[in-house]
């Protein structure tokens, strides 16, 4: 069973997802003028801004549930593992991969608002498979992504969170996995069954607060390890283009696990940022892609970055060469594994006493809130089947198989538990690339008349029609509503 799915995982991973995913973000970035840094004042400005209502969350909101999704284990172990794989030089095709893929997400972002819906209750839903059936009028493949997002977000990916949980915390407190399991559960079943507005909530008061802890904790290694700085960013550049003594046969692996893993971490492309792009309240479509573009930064930039220097910078980390040996560039901590325990062992050389225990206590906030962003996901997408047949079934089917797929993926090997979720990762991500390269036109026409209005200096406000963008119904009635508002006002 292992090797049939190795042997899929590998098929799916082929270079060719690897370089579409790069070309990808280089074409887009090239198409928007390169929103992803032109626009960076507005994405820090719209991210504290915008209003909520019933229908969706504030624009701070969805930028925290879309974190939620964006940092998790992806961010600690996914970092070490690419570092381990790839070479320290994977850290800086991370960088480019978020680089390039903040106008990915922009892109999918923005078409996910402008093709958004209401369900039953009232509530914005939204995300690729909406916008693949009312731009481009093929429902059998917006079913497909549908399916796969359910099986990918609800099954697959929350097992790689759950075992990382408890990987860390059997390292930091000798917790068995079957408690770690049950605490877990527990948890989730009273966020998940108390629907979007308790996980927006959630997400708001604890992504930020994790994020900016840890990042602090980083800048702390770093100051005590200033020294090592200088051969550290060396390194990682050497060893980026091969440069490295003994790393030029892991060149093309540096590309491809960066690529990899930082696809992962920051989503961009894989088509999960756009459900919840999708429930933000906002004026403009733009806006909200704007946002999302910049979540990107602060997952890859901040985060895995974060992570990658306190590996790095006290030498807590090996690199197991093609050949399956591990080359020891710094004097590695014997018998650390790839994983957490990478990130454990640095913050412990530092801070004897509390240092594993930190990252583990990290890792839980960052992995426990990614597997309820991944519900959410797979919710919206059961939300899109059900829109013209009601069963109410599926949500609990959901919400009990996503429950035992946590629970699996405490008990089960790592390995196996990362083989199946690159393998639904990079299932949505073919299907979303694909799809976005063909829709592009409505969001780069908002995109144009975004900065049109911007330039006016009026709040920007969308009108599809204007831009003869069809199928784009809500957006009347959000108009109608906006103008409202602005009267009063």
């Amino acid at each position: 069973m292992e090797s049939i799915v190795e042997r899929l995982n590998s098929i799916i991973w082929s270079p060719p997802l690897v370089w579409l995913c790069l070309g990808a973000g280089l074409y887009f970035s090239i198409r928007t003028r390169f929103v992803q840094v032109r626009q960076v004042r507005e994405m820090v400005r719209l991210m504290l801004a915008g209003g909520k209502s019933d229908a969706g969350v504030s624009s701070f909101q969805a930028l925290a549930m879309s974190l939620s999704g964006r940092v998790g284990i992806g961010n600690i172990a996914g970092v070490a593992t690419a570092i381990a794989f790839g070479g320290p030089g994977a850290l800086f095709w991370m960088w480019v991969m978020a680089f390039l893929g903040a106008s990915t997400a922009f892109v999918e972002s923005t078409l996910a608002q402008i093709y958004k819906e209401k369900d039953d209750n009232g509530r914005y839903r939204g995300g690729p498979a909406y916008f693949i059936e009312k731009a481009m009028g093929q429902r059998w493949y917006a079913w497909i992504f549908a399916i796969v997002t359910i099986v990918a977000a609800g099954f697959l990916l929350p097992g790689v969170q759950a075992n990382g949980i408890a990987s860390a915390a059997n390292t930091a407190w000798g917790t068995a996995p079957a408690v770690a399991a049950a605490i877990i559960v527990v948890g989730l079943g009273f966020i998940i069954f108390g629907g979007v507005k308790r996980i927006a909530r959630f997400a708001e008061l604890v992504v930020p607060f994790m994020a900016l802890a840890y990042i602090l904790i980083a800048l702390v290694i770093m100051f005590i390890n200033a020294a090592a700085l200088p051969e550290m960013f060396g390194l990682v550049f050497r060893s980026a283009f091969g440069l490295e003594a003994g790393m030029g046969a892991v060149l093309g692996l540096a590309v491809e696990w960066g690529v990899k893993r930082g696809i992962y971490s920051n989503e961009a492309g894989q088509g999960t940022g756009p459900h919840h792009a999708a429930a933000a309240e906002v004026s403009h479509p733009a806006k909200q892609g704007l946002v999302q573009a910049f979540s990107v930064y602060v997952d890859t930039l901040l985060v895995c970055s974060a992570t990658a220097f306190m590996i790095l910078s006290t030498g807590m980390y090996n690199v197991v060469a093609p050949g399956g040996e591990g080359a020891m560039l710094y004097e590695a901590l014997p018998g650390v594994a790839v994983g957490p325990s990478f990130a454990q062992a640095a913050v412990e050389s530092v801070l004897p006493g509390w240092g594993a225990s930190f990252v583990a206590l990290a890792l839980f906030f960052f992995a426990f809130t990614t597997i309820i962003a991944y519900y959410y996901m797979a919710e919206t997408n059961i939300a899109y089947i059900n829109r013209r047949m009601h069963r109410p079934w599926m949500i609990f089917a959901l919400r009990l198989g996503l429950l035992a797929a946590v629970t699996f993926g405490c008990l089960r090997t790592a390995e196996m538990a990362w083989t199946l979720g690159d393998i639904g990762v990079g299932l949505m991500a073919w299907l979303n690339i694909i799809a976005i390269l063909i829709l592009q036109r409505p969001a780069l026409r908002a995109l144009r008349d975004y900065e049109a209005q911007q330039t006016l200096g009026v709040d920007p406000v969308f009108d599809p029609d204007a831009l003869g963008i069809r199928n784009a119904e809500l957006w009347h009635d959000i108009r109608a509503t906006h103008r409202i508002e602005s009267e009063r006002t």
